[in-house]
């Protein structure tokens, strides 16, 4: 059977340029704070917001950081599918989540609160950890794991 037609060839990659000696390691929300802090812009941290993803390997070396989308003032999509790739891409023993509220207001909503539950499931599937998801702000940050939400 002869077929006329063409598929596209997917490719995936995922390269480091942090040598695994150098690589930051978090022990706890307040050492992922002074991580994740950083990749959030001083010019958009009260402005819009973001989400990022950062993924650790088994010792808790973070891989690498993946920003999942930036919307408006009160929300931004998140796609758990490019969430579950970037984890899979890095070879990611577990994840932080984390975004900001340009409100300044640290406490999570309920859609924060359904997306963590949401993407800790897809994650489990996946033998994968979330570890904490992080709300930041210009002033200060609330852990999900610390405040009990997860």
């Amino acid at each position: 059977m002869k077929r006329d037609f063409k598929v596209a060839e997917v490719q995936l990659s995922y390269k480091h340029k942090v040598p695994c000696e150098e690589r930051q390691i978090v022990s706890d929300s307040q050492s992922a704070y002074q991580i994740i802090k950083p990749f959030f812009s001083d010019k958009t941290i009260d402005y819009r917001e973001s989400f990022k993803v950062f993924y650790l390997n088994v010792a808790g070396h973070v891989l690498g950081c993946l920003t999942v989308s930036e919307g408006g003032p009160c929300s931004t999509a998140v796609d758990v599918k490019l969430i579950l790739q970037g984890a899979l891409l890095a070879n990611a023993h577990s994840v932080i989540l984390a975004h900001n509220h340009p409100s300044g207001n640290l406490q999570p909503s309920s859609p924060d609160k359904f997306m963590t539950e949401k993407i800790g499931k897809a994650l489990s599937v996946m033998d994968m950890k979330l570890l904490d998801h992080l709300i930041v702000t210009r002033d200060g940050y609330f852990s999900f794991v610390d405040e009990g939400v997860m």
